[in-house]
């Protein structure tokens, strides 16, 4: 085996999807090298990337993990710096969609292009073969189209469509570099317009508009309907295209017009004439202020189809409707739209018959098989299930009879039937999905998933329904298990912690758990590792204490009642960090208040890149009481090395008294909640991975558990000088008296308190000045406002 490595991407464009690739390649430690035209005479020569540089940092959601690493991105043009693209392993161009434009660009750059380098097109649906035409037969085998999502650093779908010409290790080398080092769900998509996602997608789009115009129902209640309540996007269907952007869905739509007249879908394929005026107009979407809804002062306006104005918006699912969308069996959900006489059931069950007939007439010529169309849906658009899925939980044979039925009577969007296998006999009894693979139509058969070697970092895999997945709460060998934890391991000396609460929150029997948890790991396996099963799908690692346990103690025996829990916590945290074998918190998602204190008490933290980390607890009214505090002082004492404590305290104080979340793992590092030589993972069905391998190596070279050493403090000089900032965003009115209480607790406590200066405590009298803080807070009436105000409304209360 050769391994192939990428250590350096140039990308050609730099316009937002080009300038955001570049952004995560940096995120991902890979050098990289942006190209664009020359400026203009009389402006800089790279003037058209350094300011789409500029604007990744404006950019909201950020690509960038951390906003300083835009300078990593190198600045290039196409006159005079063609000479860079020797060095580079993976070329990838994302300019405009002209297939002029790229051919000429291709025609500038392909003699610079070294012996062994991938090239490949960032395009949306331009045909891939089309795209080669003209390169030497050298060039051609190593050619292949690799389609992001927007935005590239948190859609999870990277396509990959080969030509005919493409070396098939071309593809294995870049699927292994986009998964792991990228983070990315890699689907291997056919040479056609739109490949996968975009073509499932956008058809899906059109069929909405065309049966909401025919059950005659307004954009707002569509997307209520077609959004969080069928496990998508939460924008829906209207909403959704107007931040993609109107002029980039119609040309997605023209690809199809151009493309697919062959296609007995294609009449659904006519640009909506609704669209067609608003791109006339300008009317873009977000990006211009106005789309199918328009920002009217702080009230959101909606288009009215009728009348081409625009009206109040809020509109939404009939109750009925609404419910029967709760209803957890599939197949008594299906019969009930199929039945419903209200015109919102009819176009639920109309879209989705749309989307099934699509999908099964064009599967053999779009995809390899089921499973790929499933995670382009669920990957590409934010679909929970995808429509395989859907379609095999709600009864195959039925689905298609109804199908077929409607296709017959004339209700369908085209009549051309059904496929003969979605009616064979073996599909009809098995479905798309099976333990032994998914179904391709072209080749009549189940095909198992890619065996890449990549793919062995995956402890469980991205599941899909029907397949016989193994759920990762149940997996393995069960050495313990209740309501609140699992302790199980997969024979392979290392023991890992399931927290099984909501959100992964922590009370007493989450403390308890961890507390076995370490007991058996110290006595019979090499690692402890604390791992969510969900933390692929998008779950928290812990979401911090569990007030809503706690608040029955409180009322009963008021803030002492809670001493002996806050104690248990602090002593579990401590024995975590001082265990005989190395503790690993596999961290992804939000790791918040106690969550982030378990986290900095581990061993070692592997985080995934979307992790979002931070001591949140002044937002309900409370100090951090977990040791968080204890850990700031402890790593400014640390870092300071002898210099004045104070200036290496201010970071940690800040975060704390501002509750500032990390935006990214990466940004996680820069704040101090995550260690200089923590591991940061792309992929985040790789994390068990890498924890469990990190874990194995530490006990391996001869861990043992740190010494406790005394903490040098700053004493009452740090905690006055903050003090007395503290006082000046009081009187200028930025933060309220109570912020103001909180933040001289905080700074008390990370500067030792009422003591000289270089003082040395022990980590105890920190923990101790945390609990007795937290204590005196849950009495305060300011603060039982706070906390009153987050159990009922999950927001914050400014007070």
């Amino acid at each position: 085996m050769t391994n192939f490595s990428v250590k350096k991407v140039a990308v050609l464009g730099a316009g937002v999807m080009g300038a955001q690739i570049a952004a995560h390649c940096v995120n991902a430690k890979v050098q990289v090298v942006l190209f664009d035209l020359p400026g203009k005479e009389g402006t800089p020569k790279n003037g058209i990337v350094l300011r789409a540089i500029d604007n990744l940092k404006k950019l909201s959601p950020a690509p960038l993990g951390d906003k300083e690493d835009a300078s990593l991105i190198q600045v290039a043009n196409y006159e005079d710096n063609l000479d860079q693209l020797a060095d580079c392993d993976l070329i990838i161009e994302a300019i405009a969609e002209r297939l002029d434009w790229k051919h000429d660009l291709y025609k500038k750059v392909a003699p610079h292009i070294g012996a062994n380098a991938i090239f490949a097109s960032n395009t949306s649906g331009l045909p891939i073969e089309q795209l080669a035409q003209g390169f030497d037969a050298d060039l051609k085998a190593r050619f292949c189209g690799v389609h992001f999502f927007n935005p590239p650093r948190y859609m999870h779908l990277v396509e990959l469509i080969p030509t005919e010409a493409t070396r098939p290790e071309i593809l294995d080398q870049l699927e292994t570099f986009l998964t792991s080092a990228l983070g990315k769900g890699v689907v291997r998509a056919k040479d056609t317009p739109n490949f996968i996602a975009n073509r499932v997608g956008i058809f899906g789009m059109l069929a909405t508009i065309h049966e909401a115009e025919k059950f005659g129902l307004s954009v707002d209640v569509v997307d209520d309907l077609t959004g969080a309540k069928l496990g998508r996007a939460k924008s829906g269907t209207f909403r959704t295209a107007d931040v993609v952007g109107l002029d980039t869905m119609g040309h997605v739509i023209k690809t199809m017009q151009d493309n697919l007249k062959d296609d007995p879908f294609f009449s659904v394929y006519k640009t909506p004439d609704i669209l067609a005026k608003l791109i006339e107009k300008g009317a873009l979407g977000q990006k211009t202020g106005g789309g199918f809804y328009k920002k009217v002062g702080k009230d959101i306006q909606r288009l009215d189809f009728a009348t081409g104005e625009y009206v109040a918006g809020g509109g939404k699912a009939a109750d009925i409707i609404a419910r029967i969308l709760k209803e957890k069996d599939p197949v008594k959900k299906f019969k009930a739209l199929r039945e419903s006489t209200n015109p919102q059931g009819q176009f639920l069950w109309a879209i989705f018959r749309d989307a099934f007939h699509y999908i099964a007439y064009h599967l053999d010529t779009i995809a390899d098989n089921a499973r790929d169309v499933d995670f382009a849906m669920r990957w590409g658009f934010g679909w929970k299930v995808g429509p395989f899925e859907t379609w095999q939980a709600a009864g195959w044979k039925q689905i298609a009879e109804w199908v077929k039925q409607d296709i017959e009577e004339g209700k369908a969007l085209t009549d051309a039937p059904l496929p003969a296998w979605v009616f064979d006999e073996k599909v009809a009894e098995k479905g798309v999905h099976t333990p032994e693979g998914s179904y391709s139509a072209k080749s009549n058969s189940y095909v198992p998933r890619s065996n890449l070697a990549v793919y062995e970092r995956q402890a469980f895999r991205a599941p899909v329904l029907g397949s016989g997945d193994i759920d990762p709460s149940k997996a393995g060998t069960t050495v313990f298990e209740d309501n609140d934890v699992r302790l199980w391991h997969s024979g392979d000396d290392v023991l890992v912690i399931s927290l099984k609460t909501k959100m992964h929150v922590i009370g007493q029997g989450v403390i308890d758990g961890l507390k076995r948890g370490l007991a058996e790991a110290e006595k019979n396996f090499k690692g402890l590792v604390i791992w969510g099963t969900d933390a692929a799908e998008g779950g928290a690692f812990s979401a911090g204490a569990d007030l809503q346990s706690a608040l029955p103690a409180f009322m009963a025996g008021g803030p002492k009642a809670l001493d002996p829990l806050i104690r248990d916590l602090q002593n579990t945290f401590m024995a975590m960090k001082y265990s005989n074998v190395p503790v690993v918190a596999a961290v992804a998602g939000l790791a918040l208040g106690g969550g982030c204190e378990m986290a900095l008490h581990a061993s070692r933290r592997v985080a995934s890149i979307e992790s979002y980390i931070g001591l949140v607890e002044v937002g309900v009214g409370l100090i951090p009481a977990g040791g968080g505090l204890k850990e700031a002082a402890v790593r400014a004492a640390k870092e300071a090395k002898g210099n004045d404590i104070l200036q290496f305290l201010k970071t940690g104080f800040m975060n704390a008294a501002t509750a500032n979340v990390s935006k990214s793992a990466l940004e996680a590092k820069a704040m101090g909640y995550l260690k200089e030589d923590d591991i940061i993972v792309f992929n985040p069905y790789e994390l068990l991975h890498v924890a469990k391998v990190t874990a194995r190596s530490m006990f391996d070279s001869g861990y043992r558990a740190p010494l406790q050493r005394p903490v040098t403090v700053t004493g009452r000089y740090g905690w006055a000088t903050i003090r007395g900032q503290l006082v000046n965003m009081r009187d200028g009115g930025f933060i309220s008296a109570h912020d103001y209480k909180l933040g001289d607790m905080i700074a008390e406590i990370v500067s030792g308190g009422d003591i000289d200066q270089g003082s040395v405590v022990s980590e105890q009298w920190l923990l101790d000045m945390e609990r007795k803080a937290f204590l005196e807070l849950l009495n305060n009436p300011k603060s039982q406002e706070r906390i009153m105000g987050m159990l009922q409304t999950g927001k914050p209360v400014r007070n």
